[in-house]
């Protein structure tokens, strides 16, 4: 794994697979009674978001606190770019702090890839402009292998806003990388232009029927519904929200479709859902749902970023640097539990 995480496109099956297998162990943690490594102890970790946000910000956060890291959140609005200071400035007085990764979410696409060459500490994007999201398609791939196993030839359908989502650009490359079948499905007017070209080029499916892919001859092992990013929009991408819901919502008959031809089907939502628009609730509560389990993954996906990352070679695996097996029992909160 390089020293950065920008893109998806970063890293190798074998990185991906790492980093899962690792989460998979930083999963334990959260059903101990006390959430702590001491893995990263001495380190420095900065959440720097320029942009608003819940899931990631808190658990890039709780990350790095179990893994006893110094973590230090800032935003746009209590640092020096509210005043006019430059973000390359921004970046490299941060840096000049000798910190050790800078956690960057910022409304520019490419803005990551910029910091990385101003900085010398490692770089981690959380999300930049309509470009990318890496640590949400890991967690997502993880959720997904959680529940089904090796993804290698698996169906997943990405549905909704395909043009201003950061989270499909990097699960299409995830989700290809592990082998899986993707197919993604928007309205014409948020089908991103050159998708074709890409498509074609990486081996993926385009439609603008989601009732066709649903019902199709290739059964479906997993939707995933993105969010109708409306702060984004400036001009009518489509009639109205009825309109949407009906042509590419995720609605109790769409569900019972899906269901009917494959129980084991899953949902997913990267959040914050629009509920009644892209997705109804009757779907976003059902069992085969696993959005809350998304959340729970984030955590410790994120945990194992910051370990590849930041960790040295000699560094003990988060296994060994365990809370004693006295205090291990699982506790309610399991994955299971909060997606129930």
């Amino acid at each position: 794994m390089t020293r950065h995480l920008i893109s998806s496109a970063d890293l190798t099956r074998r990185d991906v697979e790492d980093i899962l297998e690792t989460a998979a162990s930083m999963h334990d943690l959260q059903r101990r009674e006390v959430k702590k490594v001491p893995t990263l102890r001495g380190r420095t970790v900065i959440n720097f978001f320029f942009e608003d946000s819940t899931r990631t910000r808190s658990s890039f956060e709780i990350a790095g606190k179990w893994m006893s890291a110094d973590t230090i959140n800032l935003s746009a609005k209590g640092s020096s770019t509210s005043k006019g200071e430059s973000l390359r400035d921004t970046a490299m007085t941060i840096d000049a702090m000798a910190v050790d990764a800078l956690v960057i979410r910022h409304n520019a696409s490419g803005a990551c890839h910029q910091v990385a060459k101003w900085v010398r500490c490692s770089v981690i994007n959380a999300g930049d402009g309509t470009h990318e999201h890496p640590t949400q398609a890991l967690l997502d791939a993880y959720t997904l292998r959680t529940r089904l196993g090796d993804l290698d030839g698996r169906h997943v359908v990405i549905v909704g806003d395909l043009t201003h989502s950061r989270v499909f650009r990097s699960n299409v490359i995830t989700l290809k990388t592990l082998g899986a079948r993707v197919t993604v499905v928007a309205p014409p007017t948020l089908m991103p232009s050159g998708i074709g070209a890409w498509s074609e080029a990486d081996g993926f499916a385009t439609s603008w029927d989601l009732d066709a892919v649903l019902d199709g001859d290739d059964p479906v092992d997993a939707v995933m519904m993105l969010r109708v990013q409306r702060e984004r929009m400036s001009g009518g991408y489509f009639p109205t929200a009825r309109e949407y819901t009906v042509g590419y919502g995720l609605t109790r008959d769409r569900l019972d479709r899906l269901v009917a031809r494959n129980e084991d089907v899953l949902v997913l939502h990267p959040g914050p859902m629009n509920r009644g628009l892209e997705i109804a609730p009757e779907a976003a509560d059902a069992p085969q749902s696993v959005v809350l389990d998304q959340v729970s993954a984030g955590v410790a996906v994120r945990m194992a970023v910051l370990y590849h990352l930041l960790a040295g070679d000699d560094t003990p695996a988060p296994a060994a640097t365990a809370a004693p097996a006295a205090s291990s029992a699982p506790t309610s909160r399991t994955t299971e539990g909060a997606a129930r």
